[in-house]
């Protein structure tokens, strides 16, 4: 069974994307800020990680990817960028952390499922 793991302080959008790309072979494992993620990942390894960038707390989603990468058993899971910030800085920072997809929020779940199909072999 594939493993996603999904990072984002919106609880509806949390619900959301449970309710979207959770199926037979395939568990969606929810965190609502950086810490919770990483706790959640080093204790699961997902295939997959959906991370927002704006958090609350004391990691956003960079410092997070930072920490997944860091992470010798995490570092080469794949990490598709789900986010308000849209910007041209927030794209190009997410290249350099060599993200596996960027998507902008409000996005279409269409979208969303062919970057996970694409992501999750």
């Amino acid at each position: 069974m594939k493993k996603i793991l999904v990072v984002d302080d919106q609880p509806t959008i949390r619900q959301l994307l449970r309710i979207t790309l959770e199926t037979a072979d395939r568990e969606v494992l929810l965190a609502e800020s950086g810490e919770h993620a990483l706790e959640i990942a080093r204790r699961t390894s997902p295939d997959l990680v959906i991370m927002d960038i704006m958090m609350p707390g004391g990691m956003d989603g960079f410092e997070t990817i930072r920490s997944l990468r860091a992470d010798v058993l995490l570092k080469k899971c794949p990490v598709l960028v789900l986010t308000a910030k849209d910007q041209k800085a927030e794209r190009s920072r997410a290249e350099e952390m060599q993200v596996a997809g960027f998507l902008s929020k409000p996005f279409h779940l269409d979208e969303l499922q062919a970057q996970v199909d694409r992501l999750i072999v």
